[in-house]
């Protein structure tokens, strides 16, 4: 059974950085996408960004590209991502997501891909 765990949210002034980290276990290969989303109350969850654990190039949001970045490290089984550039609309609670997948070009942010396990969240303020 998969179960995961994030850390790293904080509070953050506008235009800096902060990474979040998400321990991951019971996986049992690397077919498995990762994603990070993210919510603010009264909105629809959105997904910022994914990737496969058996490689490929990651997905992003058009809202967080060139200022976030994934990553994982399989031997540790741990997730990242790296946030830069900060700014108040990032501000939100962030998740950390996997569900079993093979490998597909469209990448880990499909619109048909329904995440299955979801760690508990991590709240990100980004104050201006």
């Amino acid at each position: 059974q998969v179960q995961l765990e994030e850390s790293g949210g904080s509070s953050v002034q506008a235009g800096g950085s902060l990474r979040l980290s998400c321990a991951a276990s019971g996986f049992d290969d690397l077919n498995y996408c990762m994603g990070w989303f993210r919510q603010v109350p009264g909105k629809e969850r959105e997904g910022v960004a994914g990737i496969w654990l058996g490689g490929g190039s990651p997905s992003y949001a058009d809202s967080v590209k060139g200022r976030f970045t994934i990553s994982r490290d399989n031997a540790q089984n741990t997730l990242w991502l790296q946030m830069d550039s900060l700014k108040s609309e990032d501000s939100a609670i962030y998740y950390c997501a996997a569900v079993a997948s093979p490998y597909k070009r469209s990448g880990c942010l499909r619109e048909d891909l329904v995440y299955k396990t979801w760690g508990q969240g991590t709240q990100v303020t980004v104050s201006s």
